[in-house]
C-alpha cells in the first residue's frame, strides 16, 4: 500500500473515536487578504488539536503488532499529551505522560481529564528536550512503547489524515496549504500525502523556535542554542530526523519565522472578531498570511489551525504583547520634578487618548527630581511622538524602556 492508501485507512479507523474536523471558509480573512481563505479547524478536535491523530495511529498500530503491550510513554508540551491520554483511555491501556514544568496549567489538567485513571502525568524539565530525555530514560527502564510527538513514521502517517480530510472536504485542489511547524510531524504528513506536484506550501514557525529554517540551512537537523517557549505547542529546539527527511527539499523562502508578539495580535483578532479561540501555535498559520499577502490574492488557501488549548490566564500577557507590538503601549522612566504641582503639570501634558496603565515611584530620595516607572496606553502609535514633544517642552525627562529587555525585565 502507498502512503496515501495508509493515510486513508488511518482516517477511516479514527472515525471510531472522533468525526472529522470542520473545514470552514473564513469570510473575515478572505475579505482582508483578497483570497479564498479556508481554516482546517483542528482546534475543534476532541482534544482541541490535531495531535490525537498521530497518537491514535501509533497506538493502534502498536497494539496490532504487539497486543500484549499495555504501557505507553510520551513527552509533550501539552497537545500530544492530551491526544495520547484520550487514546490510552479509548484502548484501555496505561500511559505515563511527561510534560515540561512550564506547561500551562490548563493543558496539564485537560490531559488528566482526558486520560482519567488510564494515565499518569509527570512534570519534569523546563524545556521540551529535557522532558523528552527523562521520558525516554523511563520508557527504556520499563520496557514500554515510546510515543514520539512527531518523529515517528506512524505519527507522521496519522497526521496525514488532516490532508485526507482537506481533500474530501474542499472538493477541489487548494492553491496553497499553510502549515505550522514545531517538530514537523503535521507538515511531514500533509506534504507527503499531497506531494510536491500538489498545492504549494508555506511553513510558519515561531521566531524563537525556527528549527526547520535552521535545518534547511544546515542540511541536517540542528539544535537551536536558545528557544522562546511562548509558543509552547511549536517551540522545539531541533526538528525531527524523520520529519526533516520529508521536508528537507523545501526552500528557505517557503519558511517564515513569525514574531511571538505579532502572534498575540492574531490571537486577539480571531477571538474578538471571529470568536475563535486559538493557542499561540494554532494561530501561526493565520498570522503568517501577513507575510504572504502578495502571493495569495485570488487564490484558494487552506490554513491549518492546529490547536485551541489556550489558557485564559495568559490573556493579560497576550494583550500586553500585542499592544507593544502594535506600538499602542510603552513603558518609560519619567524624571519628575519634586515640586508642588509637578504631577498636575505632567497630567496636563497627556493627550486625550493617552491612558496611564502604570505609575510607580522608583526613587523618592532625590531632592530635585524623582524617578517614576510609567506605563502609557494609547489608541494610535503616532500619539507617542506627540507626547514626547510635549514632555520635552514641559521640562520632563522621558526615557522609553519598552525595547530595553534587560531594564524592562527588571522593573516591569
Amino acid at each position: 500500500m502507498t502512503f496515501q492508501d495508509n493515510a486513508k485507512a488511518a482516517t477511516e479507523n479514527m472515525r471510531a473515536l472522533f468525526k472529522r474536523t470542520p473545514l470552514h471558509r473564513n469570510d473575515h480573512l478572505s475579505d482582508k487578504f483578497g483570497a479564498e481563505i479556508w481554516l482546517k479547524r483542528e482546534d475543534m478536535s476532541p482534544v482541541r488539536s490535531y495531535k490525537i491523530r498521530g497518537a491514535f495511529n501509533a497506538i493502534s498500530k502498536a497494539l496490532t503488532n504487539a497486543p500484549d503491550q499495555r504501557l505507553f510513554v510520551c513527552a509533550s508540551a501539552g497537545n500530544h499529551a492530551q491526544g495520547v491520554a484520550r487514546v490510552c483511555a479509548h484502548f484501555g491501556v496505561r500511559g505515563v505522560i511527561y510534560m515540561p514544568v512550564t506547561t500551562p496549567k490548563q493543558k496539564v489538567e485537560k490531559t488528566r481529564i482526558f486520560g482519567g485513571d488510564a494515565i499518569q502525568v509527570v512534570l519534569e524539565g523546563d524545556y521540551f528536550d529535557e522532558t523528552l530525555a527523562a521520558s525516554q530514560a523511563y520508557c527504556a527502564s520499563q520496557g514500554a512503547h515510546f510515543l514520539s510527538p512527531f518523529d515517528d513514521a506512524d505519527v507522521i502517517e496519522g497526521q496525514a489524515t488532516v490532508a485526507v480530510e482537506i481533500e474530501a472536504q474542499l472538493g477541489r485542489a487548494a492553491d496553497m496549504i499553510v502549515l505550522p511547524v514545531g517538530g514537523g510531524g503535521l507538515s511531514a504528513g500533509v506534504t507527503s500525502y499531497f506531494g510536491t506536484d500538489g498545492p504549494t506550501y508555506t511553513f510558519a514557525e515561531p521566531a524563537g523556535g525556527a528549527s526547520l529554517a535552521l535545518a534547511v540551512e544546515k542540511a541536517a537537523p540542528t539544535a537551536l542554542e536558545n528557544i522562546d517557549s511562548f509558543v509552547d505547542g511549536a517551540a522545539v529546539a531541533k526538528i525531527g530526523a524523520k520529519t526533516f527527511e520529508c521536508l528537507k527539499d523545501f526552500a528557505q523562502d517557503q519558511i517564515f519565522a513569525v514574531p511571538e508578539d505579532r502572534i498575540c495580535t492574531t490571537i486577539l483578532e480571531m477571538l474578538n472578531i471571529e470568536g475563535i479561540v486559538l493557542e499561540p501555535a494554532g494561530a501561526l498559520s493565520v498570522d503568517v498570511l501577513k507575510d504572504i499577502k502578495d502571493q495569495i490574492q485570488g487564490k484558494t488557501v487552506v490554513c491549518v489551525t492546529s490547536g485551541g488549548n489556550f489558557d485564559f490566564e495568559r490573556l493579560p500577557e497576550v494583550k500586553e504583547r500585542a499592544q507593544q507590538y502594535l506600538g499602542l503601549k510603552k513603558y518609560f522612566m519619567l524624571r519628575l520634578p519634586q515640586r508642588p504641582g509637578a504631577l498636575k503639570d505632567f497630567l496636563g501634558l497627556l493627550g486625550p487618548d493617552d491612558d496611564i496603565a502604570r505609575f510607580e515611584y522608583m526613587k523618592k530620595s532625590a531632592r530635585n527630581f524623582g524617578t517614576v516607572l510609567l506605563g502609557i496606553e494609547t489608541t494610535a502609535e503616532e500619539n507617542f511622538a506627540a507626547l514626547h514633544e510635549r514632555m520635552e517642552r514641559g521640562g520632563f525627562g522621558l526615557q522609553d524602556i519598552t525595547g530595553d529587555s534587560a531594564l524592562a525585565d527588571l522593573v516591569i
